[in-house]
């Protein structure tokens, strides 16, 4: 099969012809037509991941045709249109995940090949009312998203919620769910494009965190804010403090922006804030994600979509933070 395969830090994707998956007596083969990209990959790339192994397929996600199941596996399986959830061995444990966790991308082979091999009972019919490439958007993001503002934030209907970083995967899906969950819903972001294509699509409103004191002008506009998703952490985290309404909850997926200034402890528990910690999520998350995307018809946002062959091309852009919405690979008939 053909796959876009890492050889080392630092180095390029490169497409190549790589070992067809052989599936065990508990997992199906799946023809992938879409695979999306995540910043996971990047960091991947840039060795800046734990347990880095190479070579190394990545990818966590991808929606394609099961196209050969295990002896143990049904065959009711075989053609059926799929999604994939790359959340594996989350445990037994709802509050955390087990030693054995790992994401679907490495340590095993992910979805930025022709085929992949996953267990049978972490395939998903494809929501009907989504494309290939859309559903192929959704798995990492939308998990990832689900759990930090449902799961740990609960997050309510006429709450005011304030999602960080608005552009990326993670951030714009918890802002769609949010809108979806009948929230208000405002974002930041250090592009004003990003900005006006979010209240474009419905979302109240925002702020550029480039400018000067830009958390007290949100406060004034919104007096606060009862959630707060934050994926960047870095100084600004200090200004979320100050913008989470007293009982807040600030729960946080990510930090590309590094260390935490965290301001004067003593706003966090005269305010009973609560900071939340979220990586992913369990597998009945997964699926109550897909039900509530099945519910409200929600679309994933697609910004890009590269032939696999253009891998290397695709985690350039990502690199450049320029995107709004998800970077999405395709595997066309001409691989060779």
């Amino acid at each position: 099969m053909k796959a876009a395969v890492l050889h080392g830090i630092n180095e390029a994707y490169q497409f190549q012809d790589f070992e067809k998956p052989v599936i065990a007596a508990d997992e199906v083969l799946i023809k992938v037509q879409h695979a999306a990209m995540n910043h996971r990959d990047v960091w991947i790339q840039k060795g800046q991941y734990a347990g880095l192994k190479f070579p190394i397929i990545c990818g966590s996600d991808a929606c394609g045709m099961v196209e050969e199941v295990g002896a143990n596996v049904t065959q009711d399986l075989l053609g059926v249109e799929v999604i994939i959830n790359p959340s594996m061995n989350w445990g037994n444990n709802p509050r955390t995940q087990s030693k054995d966790y790992v994401i679907l991308g490495l340590p095993h082979h992910g979805t930025f090949a022709e085929y992949v091999k996953i267990p049978a009972r972490l395939v998903f019919a494809k929501p009907a009312h989504l494309k290939s490439e859309e559903a192929a958007a959704l798995p990492l993001a939308g998990l990832t998203a689900f759990r930090a503002l449902i799961g740990r934030a609960k997050a309510k209907a006429g709450e005011k919620v304030l999602i960080t970083g608005i552009g990326g995967g993670v951030a714009l899906m918890a802002a769609q769910f949010a809108q979806l969950a009948g929230c208000e819903v405002y974002v930041t972001s250090g592009n004003e494009e990003k900005l006006n294509l979010a209240k474009a699509i419905g979302l109240k409103g925002g702020a550029n965190y480039k400018t000067v004191d830009w958390h007290k002008a949100l406060a004034k506009e919104v007096g606060g804010f009862d959630v707060i998703i934050d994926g960047a952490g870095g100084s600004d985290f200090a200004k979320l403090i100050d913008l989470c309404n007293a009982g807040g909850r600030i729960a946080v997926y990510g930090a590309t922006a590094g260390i935490w200034n965290a301001g004067a402890p003593a706003k966090v528990f005269w305010k009973q804030i609560d900071i939340l910690g979220s990586t992913m999520g369990t597998d009945e998350q997964f699926e109550e994600m897909l039900a509530f995307v099945s519910q409200h018809k929600m679309r994933p946002i697609v910004a890009n979509i590269f032939p696999l062959q253009q891998c290397e091309e695709a985690a350039k852009f990502m690199s450049e933070g320029k995107q709004f919405g998800k970077i999405v690979l395709e595997m066309n008939q001409k691989l060779n």
